[in-house]
């Protein structure tokens, strides 16, 4: 990178960001100075931000005089119990403070149903003055705990291996065969883990290294240097040990030398816990052993999950490297420990982030103002890209490129010494050809990180760092991405006979038994068979006909196309705008539009035709602005290609400046003829849906006292380090109609704060279009892992549970809230002789491989 590129443009920290010192490069590294980072420069754009700033909570109960006194009350009570006497596990949502005392949601009718009703708020104001704080309980923390507080022993009968809480949950209740339901069989990727001995208990021990030893391969070879005293048979991660026998002392010390440069290591061994084959801790222990059973067989860590690099394959026109691997965890199910196998492929471009950088260089250094061009493209394309680093194989997010910085600056080490980060490199990973030149990536730490302490800025290389994953470029192109694609989908039955294969290897590898053999544990090779439920299929009515679809292919959408929409809206003021060059390809979609529409009960008649010079966003936004009026129906604007920000443009001035529904289509989606009618159905029938149309209903349950589905998510968008929460609710019978709501959130933050709210105003909503509240309430909530339950119910459902005591006087609804995940590594397979397919559609697996709670 020359001098030339990187000295013009400055990547700057954000106003609003703390003085904190930086993290150290790739992982948990040593400092920056104290005042590395406090005033901006350049023109690089900043990612650093504030997170620890209170949240905001719109409480729908509380007056200022309320609040204040809340505050001076909770004051008196800590200063009579003392700091030490604050509860361990109750935090605000943000950071680690303790806070006030009480509900933090509501008080039981301390709002009229009326007031709420009448759409009634409260100040926002008022909360910020006051810093009032949401109140949650993290996890299973606390003594509420299964455990004591050393030794992970028994404390009650009712310990189970898993931290149980009583009466948290209510128990799980099932039927063999559910209504309108059948049973049958299918095959799971889960194995179970066996343990030969019945008398086990292991021993754990902290680790410390001094000086730090950053490189978690080096701190497990100097582990291994002292097999002597640890045996064969123990699991290290880099910071825990465990061995199946208790050392003489309680702290031991040792000491080994770096192969790099002879430095002598004192490493410091201490006793933390005893581990009985019943513990939670045992499923982590597990892991590990599973981990070095993974390498041994050939893989490499990568991330989380482990890749076989021999086996590397490379799509050298679009220069993607695809790394086959597994996903493996041992987990505990109602089955018992189960070792869960999923195949995975890691996406890796081959050039690093230095080698785009440099090529982006040569394509703007001879343009007019070239510089601010180049780093302005650098921006676009790597903040908010995730990388790898290859010297420790950990990905991270790129928050901002620090033009200021080169490989020679120094940084402060954990014992106070300066070291550049050039030396740095060469000293803990034998790192030596680095381009002095280049910039310096920064990555912000994860919440993993900052709960231990480490909150300081992660600075990276770009000479180091390569791009995982498809870039925007790929997923653009259907060609490259269907290249791909082809690579990495994997079939049921290939699947099946891949994670067989892998239980098979981890059988027959002599080294990887004599370590099972030497911790007692045992994975047979047959996959686990379930128990399930088909559900007959749903009965689908259009209009006046009921539409019949084969379960095994769930689609009616070719019938429902000679069918009339349960309400179709016809079109007629609506505008529709594209470049010139994209006439043709305009004029014959307007004609199929008005082919397809009728026998679906659309009529299009002419649009309003707004052929622009060129597809600059200025010639969008100006032809919008001359064409849209209060009376115009939709907006359907053709793109020549995908760019962001044009549509991004578009959706403001639709969304924002003049609102109106609006349908966004590329040129290439309706080129090409031959299939251009089956793609204007498609749209039509979205255009539909936008402007409060219906297609289908469903056949619902029989509920007297009405239905509302209410749908719950927090969108995180990292690029622009803003997230928000989006709350749907259905209005009508038939579940067709709905009303939504948006409320902004902290950054990264997953819990919703102003839930009540929100909740209140679709209920609000739905007593005026049906003149009564709903009797039964099924909410889907989003996004949520499972250390994250127990927080749902204490911050999101009292809330919800709050918000129904105050708004239905008499009896309460009946309400449901269902915990929807999409990333599980449970996968099922359908058993036809020796061939595997898809399970069919409407399978409900609702037993072995599931939580007992």
């Amino acid at each position: 990178m020359s001098g030339r590129a990187r000295g013009r443009s400055r990547g700057r920290a954000r106003n609003d960001e703390p003085d904190e010192p930086a993290r150290r490069p790739g992982d948990s590294q040593p400092t920056f100075g104290e005042n590395q980072l406090t005033t901006p420069r350049g023109r690089g754009r900043g990612a650093y931000r504030n997170e620890s700033q209170p949240a905001r909570i719109p409480n729908v109960e509380h007056a200022a005089s309320q609040l204040q006194q809340m505050r001076i009350d909770n004051t008196s009570n800590q200063s009579r119990r003392g700091n030490d006497d604050v509860k361990p596990h109750m935090f605000s949502s943000d950071d680690n403070r303790p806070i006030e005392q009480g509900d933090g949601f509501r008080e039981t009718g301390a709002r009229p149903k009326e007031w709420l009703m009448a759409g009634g708020r409260t100040n926002p104001e008022i909360y910020q003055q006051q810093g009032t704080r949401a109140k949650f309980f993290q996890g299973n923390k606390g003594a509420e705990s299964g455990y004591q507080e050393q030794g992970n022993r028994q404390r009650e009968s009712n310990y189970q291996g898993n931290i149980q809480q009583e009466n948290k949950r209510t128990s799980v209740v099932r039927k063999a065969v559910g209504l309108g339901s059948t049973n049958i069989h299918i095959i799971a990727n889960a194995f179970p883990v066996e343990c030969t001995l019945t008398e086990w208990i292991l021993y754990q021990y902290h680790v410390d290294f001094n000086p730090q030893v950053d490189s978690k391969k080096v701190r497990c070879a100097m582990i291994a240097d002292h097999k002597d005293l640890l045996g064969e048979t123990r699991a290290f991660d880099g910071m825990k040990l465990i061995i199946p026998r208790r050392l003489p002392q309680e702290v031991t010390e040792v000491y080994s030398e770096m192969r790099s440069d002879g430095t002598r290591i004192r490493i410091t061994i201490s006793m933390t816990n005893e581990i009985p084959p019943v513990s939670a801790e045992s499923i982590h222990i597990f892991n590990i052993i599973l981990k070095r059973a993974q390498r041994m067989l050939g893989g490499e860590q990568i991330g989380r999950n482990y890749y076989n690099q021999n086996l590397r394959k490379t799509n050298t026109a679009y220069r993607m490297d695809i790394i086959p691997g597994f996903l493996a965890a041992i987990q505990k199910f109602e089955a018992g420990n189960l070792l869960l196998i999923d195949v995975a492929h890691k996406l890796l471009q081959t050039d690093s982030i230095l080698t785009q950088m440099t090529n982006l260089y040569h394509l703007y250094k001879d343009q007019h103002d070239g510089d601010n061009k180049f780093w302005d493209r650098c921006r676009k394309q790597f903040i908010g890209t995730i990388v790898l680093t290859r010297y420790n194989n950990k990905t991270y997010l790129i928050d901002d490129i620090d033009s200021d910085k080169t490989p020679l600056d120094t940084f402060e080490l954990r014992n106070g010494e300066k070291i550049s980060y050039a030396d740095y490199y060469r000293k803990q990973y034998n790192i030596t050809d680095l381009d002095e030149t280049q910039p310096m990536l920064i990555s912000r730490p994860k919440e993993k990180d900052k709960r231990v302490g480490r909150t300081g800025l992660i600075i990276l290389l770009p000479q180091l760092c390569y791009v995982t994953g498809m870039t925007n470029e790929i997923q653009n192109d259907r060609t490259a991405k269907t290249s791909i694609q082809t690579l990495t989908r994997v079939a049921p039955q290939q699947r099946v006979v891949s994670l067989t294969e892998f239980v098979q290897q981890i059988q027959t590898n002599k080294d990887v038994q004599k370590m099972m053999n030497d911790w007692h544990l045992r994975i047979p090779t047959q996959a686990l068979e379930i128990q399930a439920k088909l559900l007959d299929p749903e009965i689908i009515k259009q209009k006046d006909v009921q539409l019949r679809y084969d379960q095994t292919k769930p689609d009616w959408s070719k019938d429902m196309r000679s069918n009339l929409l349960t309400t179709a809206v016809s079109l007629k003021n609506w505008v529709i705008i594209f470049s010139r060059k994209n006439r043709g390809t305009v004029v014959d979609f307007i004609e199929a539009l008005k082919r397809v529409g009728p026998p679906m009960g659309i009529n299009f008649t002419q649009p309003i035709v707004v052929e622009l010079p060129d597809d600059r966003n200025l010639s969008y936004i100006t032809g919008l602005r001359q064409t849209v009026e209060s009376t115009t129906q939709l907006v359907l604007c053709v793109l020549p290609s995908s760019k962001e920000d044009c549509y991004n443009a578009i959706k403001k001035f639709c969304c924002v400046d003049h609102p109106v529904p609006s349908q966004v289509v590329l040129s290439r989606t309706i080129f090409k003829k031959h299939n251009l009618q089956s793609v204007s159905t498609n749209i039509a029938i979205q255009l539909n849906c936008k402007l409060g149309g219906e297609l289908w209903v469903a056949s619902m349950p029989g509920m007297t006292t009405g239905l509302m589905i209410v749908g719950i998510d927090v969108f995180h968008d990292k690029k622009n380090n803003k997230s928000y929460a989006g709350v749907v609710c259905s209005l009508n019978k038939e579940c067709t109609r709905y009303f939504s709501t948006v409320t902004p959130q902290l950054s990264g933050q997953e819990l919703i704060d102003g839930i009540y709210v929100k909740f209140a105003e679709g209920l609000k909503k739905y007593h005026q279009v049906n003149g009564h509240l709903p009797g039964n309430i099924v909410v889907y909530r989003d996004g949520v892992g499972d250390g994250q339950l127990d927080m749902v119910m204490e911050h999101e459902v009292k809330q919800m549970q709050g918000c129904t005591v105050d708004l239905y006087p008499d009896v309460p609804p009946k309400m449901a809230v269902v915990i929807v995940k999409k990333r599980i590594s449970q996968r099922f397979f359908s058993k036809n002789h020796q061939n595997y397919s898809n399970p069919t559609p409407g399978t409900v697996v609702d037993s072995a491989l599931t939580k007992s709670e």
